[in-house]
């Protein structure tokens, strides 16, 4: 969509507006980034909720009831992709399938791809980054889900999850057959839904992209996840936890990192990170499960997301 800031540069000229000036090109940057997000947003949310009306709770219930070891975490990696994007709206069907009696490995499998990996993040991704980055880091965010939700299953943490929910009962409600036209009418809610939800999220985190790419000297990125930092990808991954965002919000901000001089990988750890370990996220993480579990949790995300970056970086000069 180069064509789109083309177009708004030439509309602020045309209102004798200099573009060299910072304030200006923050505005543009703000404009430009805004109106692509939005609207590959409103498409890609109408795509994936068509796509997600064939995957209720229950038929992903059912679905994931069929398989057991690392097939069962494979396949719930692959179905965390088609549901809500962010961290926090993931959690509540964690806790349904979780009290549903599926295994606890499984579940986590699920809620760690469901915010980490999605189709939007691909098609987002390979937007501003291109193909082989979207689909390499998608392919390694199901390995991490697949990888951390195995781990939790062999260490038995059943014990850890509040009592609460492991007594809550197989409970199994038939999902109503839709229609064609109920599934479109679904699509549509979804979409007016999720944008009230997110635009917000947008707004800021376009609006912290902007200042980057405008104000930010490019040295000072550069000194601080650039390739003199060796320590850069878990700092990334650190610095992500407290902001909560989904993979739209994230997005504008990667970009502008990436723009001035920072790391492929430590971009993309901060994204993981933002996205999978939000603060908020784990605090109502925390309700469902006890410290013990929690931990591990945290520690398997994070030691794989810091894995990625470093993969990311080493490649990132055969795929960039």
């Amino acid at each position: 969509m180069n064509w789109l800031n083309e177009v708004i540069g030439s509309g602020l000229s045309a209102l004798e507006l200099d573009i060299d000036n910072r304030w200006v090109a923050s505005l543009q940057f703000f404009i430009y980034d805004t109106i692509k997000i939005v609207v590959l947003l409103c498409v890609l949310i109408f795509i994936i909720s068509y796509i997600q009306s064939y995957f209720p709770p229950e038929r992903t219930k059912k679905i994931l009831g069929r398989f057991r070891g690392i097939g069962a975490n494979t396949i719930a990696a692959l179905l965390g992709t088609v549901t809500p994007f962010c961290s926090c709206s993931s959690i509540p069907l964690f806790i349904g399938f979780t009290s549903a009696g599926l295994p606890l490995g499984v579940t986590f499998s699920f809620l760690i791809s469901s915010p980490m990996v999605d189709l939007g993040s691909l098609v987002l991704l390979m937007s501003v980054f291109g193909a082989k980055v979207a689909i390499i880091y998608v392919v390694l965010g199901l390995v991490i889900a697949i990888v951390g939700g195995t781990i939790i299953e062999k260490l038995h943490m059943e014990k850890y999850v509040e009592s609460f929910i492991s007594k809550g009962g197989n409970v199994d409600i038939e999902a109503p057959d839709l229609t064609r036209r109920d599934r479109l009418v679904f699509a549509k809610e979804q979409v007016a839904e999720t944008f009230k939800k997110v635009f917000p999220y947008i707004l800021v985190g376009v609006g912290i992209g902007a200042v980057i790419h405008n104000w930010i000297p490019q040295e000072w990125i550069v000194k601080a996840l650039g390739t003199g930092n060796p320590l850069a990808v878990p700092l990334a991954t650190i610095v992500g936890i407290p902001i909560y965002a989904d993979i739209f919000g994230t997005i504008p901000i990667a970009e502008a990192l990436f723009g001035k001089g920072a790391q492929l990988g430590v971009v993309l750890a901060f994204m993981m990170g933002v996205t999978t370990l939000s603060l908020p996220s784990l605090i109502m993480l925390s309700k469902a499960i006890k410290p013990k579990l929690m931990a591990i949790f945290i520690g398997v995300c994070a030691v794989g997301i810091i894995i990625v970056g470093y993969f990311f970086n080493a490649i990132a000069p055969l795929i960039i």
